[in-house]
């Protein structure tokens, strides 16, 4: 029976009632005090230990959240996760608590933060809501969304010290915080933040393919594919641009496979994948396993990642339920909301598809696949191959300085933004700019909605049919002003996010750009709104307002067709495929040429990815853990310092103890990390040494003691085999043949790296060994970053790439 209260003292009862016996308990307010965490700390350590799942998220606005009280949080027990809303600026008021027990499920929302007196004897006004299901599931799935959110950081020792310095040096340039609060309240009463809500998406019908059979590109991704799950990979990546069709590419591949869980981050792409996989397995039975709907008895399941998140949902399975689990652009989400579900499921194969595989933005993809890429194939590849629309590119000069407007975090402040778009001159410039390049249907893509509105208004005063599409557009209904761009009777839809991802509309025949590129990955997902083919269509125009903007210099290397493979570059005149064209105006030139050389240095990038890195594992990172995770390829740190641990001693990341490691056996770490790899077999050899431990690693060893450990390595997996075990007479070698495996070994690695390594290693009457000392004070920390080393190139050598 539903049951509603009025609260306005001691919430902290109501609370702590509700702790002693709840499953899920999940906190959301705008800051918390020590005060009180010391008044639920002992409920939340009970909860813990009992196996509750407990997730709390706070916030820095203006810096209230008390350092202290985030100690005390992160010391509680390191199975609560916390997690700190990243404001920048923007307000964060939330108040609510969520438990869930069997049989029970009760809300709290009112006006109470996390602090004694708001728990306790202060005034506040809080409502209790307890058996409102659909209330209740609202509720959990808007607290994972703002938990996940790319707002939040993960609370751990760096986020933390990161927040004690920010806190500190705010309380000493803003002493009267009383008024400044005041202002701050007003302000945003004043100016309210404008969000996006979901994209509309709207689902092709699969009978304009006629057939439901692979094409394009997706018969060369099923091919590799196949090859991955022949090589002994468990787990890959797809990277396959907007346009050829991924989702159908997960359904063909499914259809190998008897169970199969489909995880997305927006309901909508779960019910576009649901009837894509419907139409190419019409004989399955399918479910929907998100907030609303929990239907777990399909033979493919398609769930939201919030949903799963909790351990709650994610338990109603087994580990070994699914044969195969898909991720759709899992790059929306944090890692840490998928770690979980990662480490729960034992799929034979875990797949990850997405059309934007920019590293800096999304990272956690190449990660979560253990850097394995299956296929790969840009649009600037499927334009070349005609199965996407050709492009003219227009690069309009935007004298707006961008310099003197304050960078948030990841974005433009939205305010100062707004004082220089929303000029008469400004949209003058938008409109001529468009007229002289236009064809028939555009959308335009803005920075925030009073943007978008207030060009639609612009456009439309001049004899223009416009509409301004978003989630505050009540005048409109979304399709049919889909279906009016789309039938031609109207010229432009200006929109801000809604386009991203999900929504097809193949007539569209022109892009006007006339936001600052902030996140190169949208940018991408926006340009391939326009590259669908159609009829009538003979390319795509794309007019981009470009200025003094971050990105701004290394956005055209998108279209670059030599740097498509090499990671992002500062491009300022790309290659284009056939049929394309770039056409900068001068000033954008000279713009870009400028911001070249004004460039953050390579080696200040490098540190603050490793920093960025650092912050979110709160530790430092291992080797690998920088190559899989970090936001620069982890080749350009030995490019740059010759090993990763002499980037740490440049960093001054290394400890007195390891500094002195480090200089006193840096010729041996160096060796290790650049020797020549073109097979694997001297890491193999060294990786045999390490599995004797700390102690013993460096004694001298001999090819027969090797070969065993050497064998079982590398025949362990086909892809191993299939790399580096498979010429005519390593092949002969599958069976286990120890003269034989020796004289490979004596031969190979153990003659060719002795004979390299500079006198460090000696190889002579079938003694392999190292030709220095290790003093016994050394042996734990030498061992440790050698077998850092080591792993991080057996790992790098046997990824799968894709060309």
């Amino acid at each position: 029976m539903s049951n509603i209260q009025l609260i306005t003292r001691q919430l902290g009862k109501h609370i702590h009632e509700h702790m002693d016996s709840a499953s899920t308990i999940y906190i959301l307010t705008a800051f918390v005090m020590k005060s009180g965490v010391e008044m639920l700390k002992q409920a939340l350590q009970a909860a813990a230990e009992r196996g509750a799942d407990i997730k709390v998220c706070t916030g820095d606005y203006l810096y209230v959240t008390q350092p202290e009280a985030l100690e005390l949080l992160l010391n509680i027990d390191e199975r609560i996760e916390v997690r700190l809303w990243k404001s920048n600026g923007t307000a964060f008021h939330p108040k609510a608590y969520l438990f869930q027990r069997e049989g029970n499920e009760s809300l709290f929302v009112g006006s109470s933060n996390l602090s004694r007196s708001a728990l306790g004897p202060g005034v506040e006004w809080n409502i209790s809501v307890s058996n409102e299901k659909e209330v209740f599931a609202e509720g959990l799935e808007q607290f994972l969304h703002t938990f996940y959110s790319e707002n939040t950081v993960p609370l751990n020792s760096e986020t933390l010290k990161k927040y004690k310095t920010q806190y500190e040096c705010y309380h000493q340039q803003n002493p009267n915080l009383t008024q400044t609060w005041t202002e701050s309240e007003e302000l945003d009463l004043m100016l309210p933040s404008e969000k996006e809500e979901l994209p509309l998406v709207i689902q092709d019908s699969p009978a304009v393919y006629g057939e439901i059979r692979p094409r394009f590109a997706q018969l060369e991704a099923l091919e590799e594919l196949d090859k991955t799950l022949e090589e002994d990979y468990s787990k890959a990546l797809v990277v396959m641009a907007t346009g050829l069709g991924k989702t159908y590419l997960a359904g063909f591949f499914a259809e190998k496979f008897e169970k199969v869980l489909f995880i997305a981050h927006l309901e909508e792409i779960l019910y576009q994948a649901k009837k894509t996989f419907e139409s190419v397995m019409p004989d399955k039975k399918y479910s929907i396993y998100n907030g609303r709907i929990k239907e777990n008895d399909g033979d493919a399941i398609f769930a939201s990642i919030y949903t799963l998140s909790m351990q709650k949902h994610l338990q109603v399975f087994s580990p070994e339920d699914f044969d195969l689990i898909i991720i759709d652009e899992f790059h929306h989400a944090a890692a840490d909301s998928y770690q979980r579900i990662l480490e729960y499921f034992k799929p034979k194969f875990l797949l990850g598809i997405t059309a934007t595989p920019e590293r800096n933005d999304n990272k956690d993809v190449y990660a979560i696949c253990d850097g394995n890429v299956a296929f790969r194939m840009d649009f600037l590849e499927a334009i070349q191959r005609k199965w996407l629309s050709p492009f003219s590119y227009y690069g309009v000069f935007d004298d707006t300085d961008y310099s003197q407007i304050t960078w948030i975090g990841n974005r433009y402040d939205e305010q100062e933004l707004l004082q220089l778009q929303l000029r008469d001159d400004m949209a003058q410039k938008i409109l001529d700019a468009w007229k002289d390049k236009k064809q028939t249907r555009t959308i335009g893509f803005c920075s925030s909605i009073k943007q978008a509105d207030f060009l639609s208004s612009y456009f439309n005063n001049n004899g223009y049919r416009t509409v301004s599409l978003h989630s505050k557009q009540k005048l409109y209904s979304r399709n049919d002003v889909i279906n009016q761009l789309a039938n031609g009777d109207l010229d432009v839809i200006f929109t801000v996010d809604l386009f991203n991802e999900g929504v097809d509309i193949p007539e569209v025949d022109t892009l006007l750009f006339v936001r600052p590129t902030e996140s190169l990955t949208v940018f991408t997902q926006q340009i391939g709104r326009g590259l669908r083919l159609y009829e009538s269509k003979e390319k795509c125009v794309i007019i981009d307002l470009i200025g003094n903007y971050r990105n701004a210099d290394i956005k055209l290397s998108l279209f670059d067709t030599e740097s498509s493979t090499k990671g992002h570059q500062r491009v300022i005149q790309p290659v284009v495929p056939d049929m394309c064209e770039i056409e900068l105006d001068l000033k954008v030139i000279n713009l870009l040429a400028e911001m070249t050389r004004k460039r953050q240095p390579r080696r200040e990038k490098l540190l603050n990815d490793y920093l960025a890195l650092k912050q979110e594992l709160g530790r430092r990172p291992s080797y690998l853990e920088l190559h899989l995770k970090g936001g620069s390829d982890s080749a350009q740190y030995k490019q740059e310092f010759s090993s990763y641990f002499g980037f740490l001693e440049w960093a001054d990341e290394l400890n007195n103890v390891e500094k002195e490691v480090y200089q006193k056996y840096q010729n041996w770490f160096v060796e290790v990390e650049k020797t020549g790899m073109s097979k694997s077999y001297k890491m193999v050899v060294l990786l045999g040494m390490l599995h004797k431990g700390a102690q013993g690693w460096f004694k001298p060893i001999s090819s027969k003691e090797i070969a065993p450990f050497f064998h079982q390595y590398l025949t362990a997996t086909e892809y191993r085999k299939r790399i580096d075990f498979s010429d005519a007479s390593s092949k002969r070698l599958w069976n286990y043949n120890e003269a034989g495996l020796s004289k490979l070994i004596a031969d190979m690695p153990m003659t060719k790296w002795s004979g390299s390594s500079k006198g460090l290693i000696s190889y002579e009457n079938d003694i392999f060994k190292l030709e220095f000392d290790i003093l016994s004070e050394d042996q734990q920390l030498v061992y440790v970053v050698t077998h850092e080393i080591c792993e991080y190139r057996l790992h790098k050598h046997f990824e799968r790439k894709a060309e």
